[in-house]
């Protein structure tokens, strides 16, 4: 709207720019980086399994001595790691074939989402105009749902990106506190948390493995736990104070919906488990507007 206002009402010229901005700060930077990870995963684990055959002594001084008490043998404990990594590197190369030789479906569903987020920058107040005319509700009570939809959806999509942001910081103040470089893996953790469930995972769980077979044990473990117990919680808890703002909601349920959301649609769970919640306490709100007056005190 802003865009529209700058550029003289030319709203489809704004919407243009809108979604080339989409597509080029944040679809295609995402793909590469999926795809680079995915290549470079199957060199990862060929060099850890080039560094464990070729340092069998010092592997077994300096790592395998260390995971003494859970009595296993020198190659039980390479098995272990070598299966670890083997696993990572598996889960990043078909996340990286997928997006490669679903190219075609991939390029229909971009051109799709593109298109659609054209034509409702363009005719999104003339569609609205339309579904409230249809609408069997009065049109106060369309603007209310319209309002509701528009702020928690709004609300929704910047607090993924806020938490995000507050993880990444997080990460990097734990990275400071046992002295290790903190800004680019602070920069990592914050764009890998916009991936669901393992998001901040793949940066801090390798760095705090790696400083525990290094021999750093202690800081491997703050980063272990820092991670898992700070970084893990701090999505849910941010994201749902930021939320419960907006619908007027407790967070705790703000916190369920995310979670069930997750559960049932993935990553759009994020937006689509909130939204639901409002939309439904909303409709609660008018039918007790409409019937206040007949309803037990």
């Amino acid at each position: 709207l802003r865009l529209s206002k700058l550029l003289r009402g030319r709203r489809k010229l704004s919407a243009l720019i809108m979604c080339v901005l989409l597509l080029a700060i944040i679809i295609l930077p995402i793909t590469n980086l999926i795809v680079f990870f995915g290549k470079n995963s199957a060199s990862a684990y060929s060099e850890t399994v080039k560094f464990i055959n070729t340092s069998s002594q010092g592997f077994k001084e300096n790592i395998v001595d260390r995971f003494a008490f859970i009595n296993q043998e020198s190659d039980g404990v390479k098995n272990f790691i070598l299966n670890i990594t083997k696993g990572a590197s598996d889960g990043l190369s078909k996340g990286a074939t997928f997006v490669v030789k679903g190219t075609s479906a991939f390029l229909i569903s971009l051109l799709l989402i593109i298109l659609t987020m054209f034509f409702f920058f363009v005719d999104g107040e003339k569609i609205l105009q339309k579904i409230k005319l249809w609408s069997p509700l009065s049109n106060k009570y369309d603007l209310i749902i319209f309002k509701k939809f528009r702020e928690v959806s709004y609300t929704a999509m910047i607090s993924t990106f806020v938490t995000a942001a507050c993880q990444g910081f997080i990460g990097a103040i734990g990275f400071m506190i046992v002295g290790l470089p903190a800004f680019y893996p602070g920069l990592l953790i914050a764009f890998f948390s916009l991936i669901p469930y393992v998001g901040a995972m793949l940066i801090y769980v390798p760095i705090g493995v790696y400083l525990v077979l290094a021999g750093q044990v202690a800081k491997g473990i703050f980063i272990l736990a820092w991670g898992s117990l700070i970084i893990g919680n701090t999505d849910n808890i941010i994201r749902a104070y930021i939320l419960s703002g907006k619908s007027k909601i407790n967070p705790i349920f703000i916190i369920f919906s995310l979670l069930g959301g997750l559960t049932l649609f993935g990553f759009w769970g994020l937006i689509l488990g909130p939204l639901i919640l409002s939309l439904a306490a909303t409709i609660f709100h008018i039918y007790e507007l409409e019937y206040n007056g007949s309803l037990e005190k």
